[in-house]
């Protein structure tokens, strides 16, 4: 399963959808409010710039599948949109990519 997801364009959304959905969570969830209620901003600044790397790496993987998979500017517009709200990435996955991908492979 692993090889399958790498070796797709959208496979490899699929992974860095996870990893930026992930560190998206892990920002809100657990560095800011180390950050403002425990008095930790190391943890912002790590965990954000992680979820950074992975917003870009997402960005750049999108156009990528925009191209090479000839998406229309609405689709790839909603998973912009995605990447930008807390468990958008995950609603994604499960209901766009992961059906994408299925129809690439039959």
């Amino acid at each position: 399963m692993k090889q399958k997801l790498l070796k797709s364009h959208i496979g490899r959304l699929r992974i860095i959808a996870f990893l930026e959905g992930i560190s998206f969570l892990v920002l809100l969830g657990i560095a800011m409010p180390l950050k403002y209620y425990a008095g930790m901003p190391l943890a912002v600044k790590v965990v954000g710039l992680a979820h950074g790397i992975f917003f870009v790496l997402f960005i750049f993987s999108l156009i990528v599948v925009k191209i090479y998979n000839r998406w229309p500017l609405t689709k790839t517009f909603i998973a912009f949109l995605a990447s930008l709200l807390p468990f958008g990435t995950f609603v994604l996955d499960y209901r766009m990519l992961k059906k994408e991908m299925n129809e690439k492979n039959n």
